[in-house]
């Protein structure tokens, strides 16, 4: 792994690179492709938003967590872009996130993955401890077209 040494983590909406954001979630990751633009805008108002840049100010992560500060916390949206990845950026990206001040003595915080079971793992998060305790209304074809 080649780890990027000079890598800035921040919550800071105003630094977002919106469209390259918007860009990789509507067409590349795997849970919202379609995504409109105008839900992935809603998203990011009501999400605490991180993004990481490296030295020359290119956004290359992403990650957004809908919480009310309290009790409750939902990490959604992370990617780490294709030519980035494996240089420890997801690590750092998670490590801000679990030291952010909004989100301590939280009683859950949960996140849905396909792949990253290893890397969240890392950070305390285990499959679910009560899974028949859990519901979810998950409409799959949100943002398909006809």
């Amino acid at each position: 792994m080649t780890e990027i040494l000079e890598l800035e983590i921040s919550t800071d909406k105003n630094k977002l690179q919106l469209n390259k954001i918007y860009q990789f979630l509507s067409e590349e990751a795997y849970w919202s492709k379609g995504l409109p633009r105008e839900t992935f805008d809603k998203a990011i108002a009501n999400s605490i938003c991180f993004g990481a840049y490296l030295e020359n100010g290119e956004q290359v992560a992403f990650a957004r967590v809908v919480t009310d500060q309290a009790t409750f916390a939902y990490l959604a949206d992370v990617f780490v872009t294709p030519a980035q990845r494996g240089k420890g950026i997801s690590k750092k990206l998670m490590k801000a996130i679990d030291a952010h001040p909004d989100l301590q003595g939280l009683r859950r915080f949960m996140l849905a993955t396909a792949d990253a079971h290893e890397l969240y793992k890392q950070f305390g998060f285990t499959p679910l401890s009560t899974p028949d305790r859990m519901m979810e209304r998950h409409n799959k074809t949100v943002y398909q077209t006809t």
